[in-house]
């Protein structure tokens, strides 16, 4: 459709992806697919044009034809927040000149803004399996007129246990409704749920069986080293020659926010989103990074599901990843697009065996990680580091109001001058 073609010129796309190139001329046929790609190749859009494509919008011809206009007639499910505000940007973004209503939904959020998107008439509602249902079971969310549905990274879906609420959505869809499943790896459950709910789908993949499933592009780097040491090293790292936005990944909420707290106290623009914060808080921090004034996120693998930001040029598994498939996903977040990237992974003396595991099934060539210490001659050369390079910055970011709390320096305490009283009357002091 020109509009759309229009559109994405003008953010600057006019040659597709592979996974793009592929999907689009199948899925506008409106037969139902499997597309299995790495992580940041342009899913988005593989989707999104034939969504855009295929509603009705007001104002034209066929609008008041439609059964029950103002109906959602697409579907995005995503496993978590951020990527579902991800994929909306990106929707509206190819909706410019054709302007389609797209609503977000999700969890940790009041009721009342996306109520009354939904009561005004939406084409696309994107959002996560929770609130979608939520909002379907209150009799708010009509999804009886869905022309196409996409579920997007279902296996994401599938490790943060929403299958059964998928199910559910599933189920009160049309039956003749398009299904697109997207997934970076098909586990049983998946396939699965693809056989219950899908019509003969066609599968695409963006690389042939024999390609690595990791980003071609991203160097990769793995590192015996030690707990204590692992900030003072992240510190060097994050001044690297080329270094630009930065993702850290963490196991636990805590460690993310000491981490976060310690490079702020070190000079560096640096923000934190984990499960301990609020979805306000968290969202006003992935604005600061995405616009600059943070260029350092610290983050939880859940948290961090779906985020995606241009112009991330490193990213540092702080803890080693519970399995491939994490690592996968969170070394995806840099050389995405065909963009080049460095990915950092830090290996503790007890994660030896589970990183022994992820190296297998990857076919990596770090079976034995090299010790390494903020010290290490090595870890400047491979990195790009200059030798007199010390773990603190001379001159602090400024810092912003909407930084959250937990992540400001703490405030000087005031000096308290205690004064003796005898009877309610000040002593003296001789």
């Amino acid at each position: 459709m020109p509009a759309i073609v229009e559109a994405l010129a003008r953010s600057g796309i006019v040659q597709p992806f592979p996974i793009q190139a592929l999907a689009i001329p199948i899925t506008l046929t409106g037969t139902d697919m499997i597309g299995q790609a790495r992580t940041g190749t342009g899913k988005t859009l593989a989707f999104g044009i034939t969504i855009l494509q295929r509603v009705v919008v007001p104002g034209e011809r066929d609008y008041a034809q439609l059964a029950k206009p103002g109906a959602p007639q697409g579907l995005v499910v995503t496993p978590t927040r951020e990527l579902a505000l991800q994929v909306t940007g990106d929707l509206r973004s190819a909706a410019t000149q054709r302007p389609a209503r797209i609503v977000t939904v999700y969890g940790g959020v009041g009721y009342d803004a996306q109520l009354a998107a939904l009561r005004d008439g939406v084409e696309v509602v994107v959002g996560t399996p929770g609130r979608l249902l939520d909002l379907a079971n209150r009799g708010a969310l009509d999804l009886g007129h869905i022309k196409v549905l996409v579920l997007d990274e279902a296996d994401e879906m599938l490790d943060l246990g929403f299958l059964p609420d998928v199910e559910r959505i599933l189920g009160k869809t049309p039956e003749l409704r398009q299904t697109m499943l997207f997934s970076a790896t098909m586990p049983a459950p998946i396939v699965g749920l693809a056989r219950r709910h899908m019509r003969h789908p066609v599968n695409i993949r963006a690389e042939s069986p024999s390609d690595t499933t990791t980003v071609p592009t991203t160097a990769q780097f793995v590192y015996q080293a030690h707990e204590l040491d692992k900030p003072e090293i992240v510190a060097r790292i994050l001044q690297a020659e080329n270094r630009n936005r930065v993702m850290i990944f963490c196991r636990t909420k805590r460690s993310a926010q000491r981490l976060a707290d310690d490079l702020a106290e070190r000079g560096f623009a640096a923000a934190s989103i984990h499960g301990d914060l609020s979805q306000d808080v968290r969202e006003k921090a992935l604005r600061r990074f995405r616009d600059g004034r943070a260029d350092v996120l610290v983050a939880t693998d859940v948290a961090a599901r779906g985020i995606d930001v241009d112009g991330v040029t490193h990213v540092i598994n702080y803890e080693c990843p519970e399995d491939p498939s994490t690592y996968v996903h969170r070394i995806g977040r840099t050389g995405r697009a065909g963009a080049s990237g460095i990915a950092i992974t830090f290996v503790d003396w007890i994660d030896r065996p589970r990183w022994k595991v992820i190296n297998e099934a990857l076919d990596l060539p770090f079976d034995e990680p090299e010790e390494t210490y903020s010290t290490s001659a090595h870890l400047y050369h491979d990195l790009g580091i200059d030798p007199g390079t010390k773990g603190r910055l001379t001159s602090p970011p400024t810092q912003t109001s909407e930084r959250p709390r937990s992540e400001r320096r703490d405030k000087p305490r005031r000096t308290r001058v205690r004064r003796r009283l005898r009877n309610g009357v000040p002593i003296a002091r001789s």
